[in-house]
């Protein structure tokens, strides 16, 4: 098994040697593979805003295949003081805005719980073929995953396919139930 940070590393530049075009035409490829999916049955899906500096997976055709779905869409805001999320609807009246941290977030809302999120889209920079993903390093996603419901799907979206080693492991982990790439979808 390879060091957390040397797969990190990696990734993150393998990321940001992608074209934006190429990377346009990846994210729809992903959003065009949910679509084949049968995930469409829950009421509210959590997404995560793209931070464009980082190279991110552009959710914004997920967002609108969600609005055209009918599906209520959850938004988070980090606190960085305890690597805790905070979720809100997205509605017409949300105001988002760029957090110091590059983050798209939205500023005020209804909040609500993540015992209510019946699919999360996780953002990822790396995952083995177990379903173990690898993010920044913050611990958001670890806590937040560990308050959903266990009916909640876990998807994870990603430009590339899995890593050839196992990623580390830590005990707090929750494997991914899937992760969409332009090419596939992996089930864990």
């Amino acid at each position: 098994m390879k060091d957390k940070s040397i797969i990190r590393q990696r990734a993150i530049q393998r990321r940001k040697a992608l074209s934006d075009s190429a990377r346009d035409e990846l994210s729809l490829a992903i959003a065009n593979r949910l679509l084949r999916l049968d995930i469409w049955q829950g009421t509210h899906y959590h997404l995560f805003l793209t931070i464009t500096e980082k190279g991110e997976i552009d959710t914004h055709p997920i967002m609108d295949i969600l609005h055209g779905r009918d599906k209520t869409i959850v938004l988070s805001r980090a606190n960085f003081s305890d690597s805790s999320l905070s979720h809100f609807i997205l509605n017409e009246s949300t105001r988002l805005s760029v957090s110091k941290y590059g983050i798209p977030e939205p500023q005020e809302g209804e909040q609500v719980s993540p015992t209510l999120m019946d699919v999360v889209f996780v953002p990822l920079l790396a995952y083995d073929r177990k379903g173990t993903r690898l993010g920044y390093g913050k611990g958001f996603y670890d806590r937040f995953l560990a308050q959903c419901p266990d009916h909640c799907l876990k998807i994870g979206l990603s430009f590339f396919e899995p890593e050839t080693e196992l990623i580390p492991c830590e005990d707090w982990d929750l494997a991914l139930d899937m992760v969409v790439t332009p090419d596939a979808a992996h089930r864990f």
